[in-house]
């Protein structure tokens, strides 16, 4: 204990933590009956943390080559030990940051967090949500199997639908003109180098933005607020988190260790592709919606169209803290409430039947 105080002592003299740690003991959380939505964010946490340490192991072996890239995972999975279960807790974990950032961002919006002054965190995290997504679609490619590469190929395609700079993004992504050894150094490169750099850097934003404004509390729901006591953030919250994050753990190693993650067979790019080729789960309800839109609408190739209104569709969910006139006087409006419950139904209830195989392979 001397030693440990003597090295507080040594720390905080050259820093100065005390006020640091007077501000962690002060530090309060208000509680009512929607309480739990504020855990989907660190959890959220949890689960990139979990991507970057599993993603580390991996990297001792894997090789960006469309030559050695499939046989590099096939090495993790048969001859490292227990590179089978990185390899599955590091994709399992990915699926699960998704899903957990779109239950945050879902109860951010229906809570109306986003109204003043919390502006530039709802835009942070926007920005986090997309990375994410991101991530997912840049590390998809990454094992070179026929699925991924397959899929990529229909991913990519899509950007060259862009209006303008739609050839340029095209050829920026793959670096040419078709998925090749180019395109998988370049995923490779934006998955662990560029992508986590302004990750890290948007999640010390975004953190320091909920420190300066604090935890939302919806309108509906302050008196409820008012009449339980608020829980201290240490150590009473941050308990209850480190349980969501167990939670999150347990169900993490359950999904590793019984539903492994396949590799699949290795990507042939001069075969034909193979029937049923989709998209991750996360990006079904654009997938989905693409296929039920005709051929031509109003002489515009359809998918141009169906583009278009997801882009529109995404900016004014971004810039729902400026649409929203009685969010800039910090009130919730119904308005925004139906809409964001719309979003929610149709964004899980397409994912959903795309998965009973309601609209066919």
């Amino acid at each position: 204990m001397a030693i440990l105080r003597a090295l507080w002592g040594f720390l905080d003299d050259r820093l100065e933590l005390q006020p640091l740690v007077d501000f962690i003991r002060s530090k309060e959380v208000p509680r009512h009956r929607y309480s739990f939505s504020y855990f989907f964010g660190g959890l959220t946490l949890f689960f990139f943390v979990v991507q970057v340490c599993s993603g580390i192991l991996l990297l001792l072996y894997y090789r960006p080559t469309a030559e050695a890239a499939f046989s590099s995972i096939q090495f993790i999975m048969t001859r490292v030990p227990f590179g089978w279960l990185v390899r599955s807790i590091h994709s399992w974990s990915a699926n699960l940051m998704v899903l957990a950032a779109f239950l945050h961002m879902f109860s951010v919006f229906l809570m109306h967090a986003y109204t003043r002054p919390r502006e530039l965190t709802w835009w942070s995290g926007v920005f986090l949500l997309l990375l994410t997504l991101g991530f997912g679609f840049s590390g998809y490619l990454l094992p070179w199997n026929t699925v991924s590469f397959f899929a990529t190929r229909v991913g990519t395609d899509m950007v060259a639908k862009v209006p303008f700079v739609g050839d340029w993004l095209l050829h920026f992504l793959r670096g040419g003109d078709d998925v090749t050894g180019a395109t998988l150094t370049r995923f490779f490169g934006f998955h662990v180098a560029v992508l986590p750099f302004i990750a890290f850097l948007l999640i010390a934003i975004h953190l320091f933005l909920i420190q300066r404004h604090g935890v939302h509390v919806p309108e509906s729901r302050e008196a409820e607020s008012h009449r339980h006591p608020a829980l201290r953030f240490v150590p009473d919250f941050t308990l209850r988190e480190l349980v969501v994050w167990l939670v999150g753990l347990a169900l993490l190693a359950v999904l590793a260790a019984l539903r492994p993650w396949e590799l699949g067979v290795k990507a042939d790019p001069f075969a034909s592709a193979p029937a049923g080729i989709r998209p991750e789960w996360y990006f079904l309800f654009m997938f989905e919606t693409l296929k039920l839109i005709p051929a031509h609408v109003l002489a515009v190739e359809g998918e141009v169209v169906g583009l278009a209104v997801f882009g529109v569709a995404g900016l004014l969910w971004f810039l729902a803290p400026v649409l929203d006139r009685r969010s800039l006087r910090g009130q919730p409006s119904p308005l925004a409430t139906i809409i964001g419950w719309v979003v929610v139904v149709y964004v899980f209830g397409m994912t959903l039947l795309s998965f009973l195989g309601v609209f066919g392979s």
